[in-house]
């Protein structure tokens, strides 16, 4: 970890396959770090802790045994417990008498020793009965043993004396040769190590180098980019999200290119128009006052569907940003749809539109009144663009118990069921209308913007031929009924 630090600080970032390689040669090397460590320094110490073990395990046995079995079991037991450790045991009764001797160590200390079990039992007397360990040379062949003493029965009255002696044998050499076996085991395995690192780390960081390279040219404007994600469940994730982001990238790319042509073709109309009329009353209608009226007229009616395409811009801008908050106030939304289709009285009877409005009972609702009323606004606009022939448009108010429905029904040719999805995403506009459509592609998505602020639920239903319904839901928590006011 330090090494790849000190390499970052000196290098900035390093690449992914050297990190890898890094990291795995660092674990190899730890590891043999730990294996020498464990094998060589501390092998003589576990060893002996290991042959004490034995003969705590041995003593506890046989003393259990001496409890328990009969004199002939428990000569058996002995044997066998003598014999598989390496030990050699002597029970004495409480005068220090022989009562069973098992001797399978050269090196023992308590058999063929005048007075040793003497010597060793009084040891054991002397220290309250308690048991002894003692680690003792045997003088005769230099052998380092160990020693373990304990009573038999009770401390107190004892009925007699366990004694045991292992050898422990000097590990010395055995360290020697494992350093040996160790040296060119380390050896091979750090050589195989470092190219098996190199094969790994090359062979994972692949796959990412190659989503990298892809992403580059996605980020250059290449939308035609694959991202080849095999090889590892987490890179094909990456790759399938990158793949994703692409097509929506793509998406949003074709939209504004539309919305660049959508606007500066709504834009160029009414700036024409602007500088023509502007030129008449200049050249030809200046000193004509009903002309010059006219073409006035005009010019500000131009000027507003300039103003009401900027607004709808700033006003999209700011709802998604975030920065436009709510401000909720109770208002009656009958009361408030009959308001807003009123508005489209000059419209209705200037261009032949009927619009009808079927209401519900009157309720109050608690949101923000200005966005509600430009959703509102907006559905009807958009509704009056893409009707039918008939020119009719029906806006409903249904009363439901998760809240107030209201529905905006055109009879025009319908959206296509791919295409619903698109409906509400910025710059988007269906072709399937039959007269010049007032605005920018959007009215629908400042509606979206402004319920998703309130939370509400909407969408539309279409059918090819039939027309199509917007609709959106004010929640029964925002809703309560005229008579509780």
């Amino acid at each position: 970890m330090k090494l790849i630090k000190k390499i970052r600080s000196v290098f900035g970032s390093i690449p992914l396959k050297f990190s890898i390689w890094l990291y795995f040669l660092g674990f190899t090397i730890l590891v043999f770090l730990l294996l020498w460590l464990f094998q060589i320094f501390f092998l003589e110490k576990f060893y002996s802790q290991s042959k004490l073990k034995d003969v705590e395990i041995a003593s506890n046995a046989i003393i259990a045994s001496y409890n328990n079995d009969t004199s002939t079991e428990f000569s058996e037991k002995l044997s066998k417990i003598a014999s598989a450790n390496d030990l050699c045991i002597e029970v004495t009764d409480r005068f220090g008498r022989s009562i069973y001797t098992k001797e399978y160590s050269v090196c023992c200390i308590i058999h063929g020793r005048e007075n040793s079990t003497y010597y060793y039992q009084k040891r054991i007397t002397d220290n309250g009965n308690k048991p002894i360990w003692l680690k003792v040379n045997n003088p005769r062949n230099n052998c380092s043993t160990v020693l373990y003493g304990c009573v038999l029965g009770s401390s107190d009255n004892p009925d007699g004396y366990l004694l045991i002696n292992t050898t422990l044998v000097p590990v010395g050499s055995t360290v020697t040769i494992i350093k040996r076996q160790l040296m060119i085991i380390t050896v091979i395995l750090l050589i195989f190590a470092f190219f098996i690192s190199l094969y790994m780390s090359n062979r994972i960081a692949k796959p990412i180098d190659s989503i990298t390279e892809a992403a580059e040219s996605l980020a250059k404007g290449n939308f035609n980019t694959e991202f080849d994600g095999r090889g590892y469940l987490e890179v094909k994730k990456l790759a399938e999200t990158l793949t994703y982001a692409e097509e929506e990238l793509s998406r949003v790319d074709t939209m504004q290119r539309d919305l660049v042509a959508n606007v500066s073709h709504d834009l160029r109309t009414p700036l024409t128009m602007l500088k023509a009329y502007a030129e008449m009353i200049r050249d030809l209608s200046g000193d004509n006052p009903v002309k010059r009226n006219e073409h006035l007229e005009i010019i500000i009616n131009e000027t507003d569907r300039l103003s009401l395409m900027v607004n709808d811009i700033l006003d999209l801008s700011k709802l998604e940003s975030g920065r436009q908050k709510l401000t909720p106030s109770e208002f009656r939304i009958r009361e408030k749809l009959g308001e807003i289709i009123g508005r489209f009285k000059g419209i209705s009877e200037k261009m032949g539109y009927s619009i009808h409005f079927e209401p519900d009972e009157e309720m109050l609702v608690r949101c923000d009144v200005v966005k509600i009323e430009q959703v509102i606004y907006n559905l009807i606009n958009n509704a009056i663009n893409y009707t039918g022939e008939d020119k009719q448009v029906f806006v409903r108010q249904k009363n439901e118990p998760n809240g107030v429905l209201i529905e905006v029904r055109d009879t025009g040719d319908g959206i296509e069921e791919e295409k619903i999805k698109l409906i509400f995403d910025k710059y988007y506009r269906s072709e399937n209308h039959k007269r010049e459509v007032v605005g920018t592609g959007l009215g629908l998505s400042i509606v979206k913007a402004v319920l998703k602020l309130h939370n509400y639920d909407y969408g539309v239903r279409s059918k090819l031929g039939e027309g199509s319904v917007f609709w959106f839901r004010i929640s029964a928590k925002d809703v309560r009924s005229v008579e509780d006011e």
